[in-house]
């Protein structure tokens, strides 16, 4: 991958994490213990599934952009049916508040992708072999 697109995943991650801090502080302050469990896991599985793309992308980077798209396409069915058990598991857990753990983890999904748009809109990437080569 290029140094351009690492710039704009190390600024996305930054402004999330921000978002997540924020988002644990709200929830602990008004639901108490159980709001920060939740906001906690919900942060934790954001950042999980979304450092397994940027590894699992990176890594395919390197081999051809082609092999780069079926990495990205197998990680979210992947990333898709973990989410669905994990769901499972957590359904009848009393330990958190699932509507914290719903709204962090919303929160840092949109911020992430917000981020990773503006980020990318504003970086110089170039569209254009500018040696020329063919493929």
């Amino acid at each position: 991958m290029t140094n351009v697109y690492w710039r704009v995943v190390r600024r996305s991650a930054l402004v999330t994490v921000a978002a997540a801090v924020v988002m644990i502080g709200i929830c602990a302050g008004t639901v108490g213990l159980k709001g920060l469990y939740g906001a906690l896991i919900g942060a934790g599985i954001v950042a999980v599934f979304f450092g397994i793309s940027v590894f699992a992308v990176g890594r395919a980077a390197k081999v051809s952009p082609q092999f780069m798209m079926m990495a990205a396409m197998g990680s979210y069915i992947v990333k898709i049916i973990v989410l669905m058990i994990v769901v499972a598991a957590l359904e009848k857990s009393t330990a958190f508040n699932p509507k914290t753990l719903a709204l962090t983890a919303l929160v840092c999904i949109i911020t992430w992708l917000v981020a990773q748009v503006i980020m990318t809109v504003k970086s110089k990437m170039l569209y254009v072999d500018p040696d020329g080569g063919t493929q």
